[in-house]
């Protein structure tokens, strides 16, 4: 008998290794209790995957192909890949075993120690799930020092003929309109745009099942996962795909770097968990939002920005993890060390924009980019908090968060721990970003627009003391010389209050 052994991670509408059932073929899909511990994973997350997983399982089933499933509940407890893949062996005498390439390094490297362990052959075959191979990425940056997402976009964009015109060109003449989306709060707020609710999605019994063996099982994990808000199944994330291009496409563009009081989604599309999952390709999402703009119902900035995230970011950072692993989790350029705050995992701050994108992590798993990047991102980032300990908590709160995706998001754009391998400055902001682009503000006790103070917003010193802390590792930086400069002019009694200021309150969240 031959195996398919399918990842969790890779429950593929049109899975390349099952064209159709065969009498001496089997599929096999593993829930595993260790590795649901490796990590005090979000309850949301693991009721989506090990939910998703069943799904998928079920319709095997149905397509009459010969599925072995082994639940959180089966025993041997607590038995891991090997203890179970070794009993399916010795049960069905299975002789060789096929997979796809695993999506993440430990699991990829550890495949040759199994195959040895479980006495059989494994072979991997290349994955689907993107666009671009790790082989093709490699060939791509082979004797660049430096990496630009935005030189690897626009190659994809014209190979695969996404947004350009018949002569060859972008669409609208230019290949990034990243220019006409970033509207701000106060434009938000005077336009008031109508934000369409998000669609009710029921637990079906499967779902609710799985979301109270969670609980059972994971009872510290953060959240809960009878509040699993977004569908688990195939179907599901079409549907999910077709309301945000029906719905949240056109406003897309213009908001999606905003930040809103008590609306988490506004009009992002929430299709990463999705894509990561394997229950939507993308292209099938790439090409659902270029026909809309075809169509004249969506405007080009949302279009391509929306894209950009896809075929732009999504396989950059797919590339970048494969290139630079495993060295890559030891970066720490700016060689921060600080623990995590003490409300990483509460939300319980005097910041208003921190403890709301805390509070959406608890609830839903889910922040949006700039939450993630400008404001959760930024604060780590200022306050020098320790490479691991950030990347373990991204990869812990987030629904789409896996470790190809958090590894360079977080160490490379996030923390710049990487010294600028792709990311040409550190996303560094002050308390007048989070005035800008957020209305949270208005409800904060802390003042943006004070520089000193018990009132002061601490991003205005932890802005300033990080650029003093790290002005030396900058200088050769042409995007960052204006902040060196400023800095530079500060008067040494207004330098040392901005210390003074920025350790005080960094203690204090010890």
């Amino acid at each position: 008998m031959r195996l398919i052994w399918i990842l969790g991670d890779q429950l593929l509408p049109s899975h390349p290794l099952l064209p159709s059932p065969k009498p001496d073929l089997l599929v096999g899909m593993i829930e595993s209790a260790p590795r649901g511990t490796h990590l005090r994973y979000h309850q949301q997350k693991l009721t989506l995957l090990y939910s998703a997983m069943r799904h998928y399982a079920n319709d095997l089933k149905k397509r009459k192909f010969h599925t072995l499933y082994h639940h959180l509940s089966d025993s041997p407890a607590g038995a891991d890949y090997s203890t179970i893949l070794a009993g399916w062996i010795q049960e069905h005498r299975i002789r060789d075993i096929h997979l796809l390439d695993p999506n993440e390094y430990d699991t990829f490297h550890a495949l040759p120690a199994l195959s040895k362990k479980l006495g059989v052959p494994i072979q991997t075959h290349r994955s689907p799930q993107f666009l671009v191979s790790r082989d093709e990425f490699a060939a791509w940056a082979n004797g660049k020092k430096h990496l630009l997402m935005e030189s690897h976009y626009r190659r994809l964009r014209a190979e695969h003929n996404i947004l350009m015109t018949p002569t060859g060109k972008p669409e609208g003449a230019d290949w990034n309109l990243d220019d006409q989306n970033r509207r701000t709060a106060r434009e938000f707020s005077k336009e008031n745009p109508k934000i369409p609710p998000l669609p009710r999605i029921p637990q079906d019994p499967i779902t609710s099942a799985v979301a109270k063996e969670v609980g059972q099982r994971f009872p510290d994990h953060p959240g809960k996962g009878d509040d699993l808000w977004i569908p688990t199944t195939r179907q599901g994330a079409l549907e999910w795909l077709k309301g945000f291009i029906r719905q949240r496409l056109e406003a897309f563009g213009s908001w999606e770097d905003v930040m809103i009081e008590n609306q988490p989604v506004l009009f992002h599309s929430v299709l990463s968990p999705f894509l990561n999952l394997g229950l939507l390709t993308p292209m099938e999402c790439i090409q659902a939002a270029e026909k809309t703009y075809r169509e004249g119902k969506a405007p080009l900035n949302s279009v391509e920005g929306f894209i950009r995230q896809i075929l732009g970011w999504r396989e950059f950072i797919h590339g970048i993890y494969w290139l630079k692993m495993p060295a890559y989790r030891e970066e720490n350029f700016l060689e921060a060390d600080r623990p995590l705050p003490r409300w990483a995992y509460t939300g319980k701050t005097e910041m208003r924009c921190v403890s709301e994108a805390i509070r959406g992590t608890l609830d839903l798993a889910y922040n949006h980019h700039i939450q993630r990047l400008m404001v959760l991102g930024n604060y780590f980032l200022l306050g020098g908090y320790e490479p691991k300990a950030v990347l373990r908590w991204y990869t812990e709160m987030y629904l789409d968060a896996y470790d190809w995706v958090m590894v360079p998001n977080v160490l490379g754009m996030i923390l710049f721990a990487d010294g600028g391998f792709f990311a040409t400055k550190p996303y560094a902001a002050g308390s007048a970003y989070q005035d800008k682009m957020g209305n949270h503000c208005g409800s904060c006790r802390f003042d943006p627009k004070k520089k000193e103070g018990p009132d002061a917003c601490p991003f205005h010193s932890l802005y300033w003391n990080f650029y003093g802390q790290h002005g030396p590792k900058f200088r050769s930086n042409p995007r960052i010389g204006m902040m060196l400069k400023m800095w530079e002019k500060k008067s040494a009694e207004e330098k040392k209050r901005i210390r003074t200021n920025a350790q005080i309150f960094l203690q204090a969240q010890a």
